[in-house]
């Protein structure tokens, strides 16, 4: 907690994605404050009104459909970080994100994943869709940021070729979707990072970070448990360290 706190002192930090990138958001806005993990209760909850002291700031559609909408941020007088709920890398709804940014303030840190409801939510042409949003979205990044912001793009987690849960709707699953979308994961995150380091934004991959932890991987195939978090908490806050050219502290 203390040398993350210190890390990001003064800093605003904004996380955008689906609910694993929530999760990172959620364990960061956990390890500011204390020594101790997110709990799974609170990594599967969505919408609440307040998590750790942190607000609501938006919410709209409350189902599993393509319009969910969440940004929560935390807020104290060193530290602000935002979420920003995507269920696609390039939309009306993300210009809307992009015209805060340009308003301001403008992030120091901007973490940032869009993959598996970009490749499996939108039909038979999601793949295109989203190689060509994937252009669109960091075209606009690159105009739009400060060159000191520094933009992380993580990759998609492995999948289980057996997927639970509401995500998958019952036509998704009628397809035998499921089966696909890990392979598809693996093919997007390829595309995706290439593209990213392109415009010049860093690459966390944590699809080959993880692809020996599946053990924290829980049993609906698609989210993480506590562990899992933290391990990404260090990772990206390693990452920002060397990027800062600030010491990563011992183990």
């Amino acid at each position: 907690q203390k040398e993350t706190k210190l890390l990001l002192h003064n800093k605003f930090v904004v996380i955008l994605g689906d609910s694993i990138q929530r999760s990172v958001y959620k364990d960061l806005v956990v390890l500011l404050q204390k020594n101790a993990l997110v709990t799974q209760d609170q990594l599967k909850s969505k919408g609440e009104t307040s998590f750790e002291h942190d607000f609501l700031v938006e919410s709209g559609e409350q189902t599993n459909g393509t319009g969910y909408r969440e940004v929560r941020q935390y807020c104290t007088d060193h530290h602000l970080v935002r979420f920003y709920f995507l269920t696609r890398v390039y939309s009306e709804y993300v210009e809307s994100v992009l015209s805060d940014f340009q308003a301001g303030p403008q992030p120091d840190v901007l973490i940032i994943n869009s993959c598996i409801w970009d490749i499996s939510r939108y039909g038979s042409n999601s793949m295109r869709e989203y190689k060509s949003n994937l252009k669109k979205f960091f075209s606009r990044l690159d105009n739009i940021l400060l060159p000191e912001c520094l933009v992380i793009w993580n990759l998609a987690m492995p999948l289980s070729s057996e997927i639970n849960g509401g995500f998958l709707t019952p036509k998704l699953h009628h397809l035998g979707l499921g089966q696909k979308l890990p392979f598809d994961v693996i093919a997007a995150n390829f595309y995706s990072a290439t593209m990213a380091d392109s415009y010049k934004f860093d690459v966390l991959d944590l699809h080959y970070h993880f692809r020996f932890e599946l053990q924290n991987r829980v049993k609906d195939g698609i989210h993480w448990n506590p562990i899992a978090h933290r391990q990404i908490s260090n990772l990206l806050l390693s990452h920002i360290a060397e990027a800062w050219s600030v010491e990563v502290p011992s183990v």
